[in-house]
């Protein structure tokens, strides 16, 4: 009887090296010169996109997925950058272009994560979409084992 290869499944936990770049070749996360990341699929460990990528795929295969915008972390919205008033805003923390804002959302009992864009004397601009949202990116992975 010959085995068949494992491929990688809705459930599966695996080891696997990745990489994350926009399409002009700007890196945002890589374990190729790092350890290889272990997690399990659907647990919320990687974005369900980037999951829906790896199903099928054997032990040993490495490949290179190109997602557009909509298909990798959604289009931008507009309507998800909000004023806030500068008051409101968490005292103990810096408050720069570009810092990450935890807010609870009392409705949904969550944390929702907001990159604070612009800073006036008495506002706060909070931009809510996935810092990835309106990139079309490319995804690189290399599967070393399915357990």
């Amino acid at each position: 009887m010959q085995a068949t290869a494992q491929t990688v499944r809705p459930d599966s936990y695996l080891t696997l090296h990745y990489r994350l770049t926009d399409e002009a070749g700007s890196e945002y996360v890589s374990t190729f010169d790092l350890s290889p990341a272990t997690f399990q699929l659907g647990c919320g460990q990687l974005a369900e996109t980037l999951e829906k990528c790896l199903i099928g795929l054997k032990a040993g295969e490495r490949r290179t997925f190109h997602l557009d915008a909509g298909a990798a972390f959604g289009q931008h919205n507009p309507q998800l950058v909000e004023p806030i008033a500068r008051s409101l805003l968490p005292p103990e923390i810096e408050l720069k272009e570009g810092t990450p804002i935890q807010f609870s959302n009392m409705q949904q009992n969550a944390e929702i994560a907001g990159f604070l864009r612009e800073l006036t004397a008495t506002t706060a601009t909070i931009d809510f979409n996935h810092p990835l949202a309106g990139k079309a990116l490319r995804f690189e992975v290399e599967i070393i084992g399915i357990l």
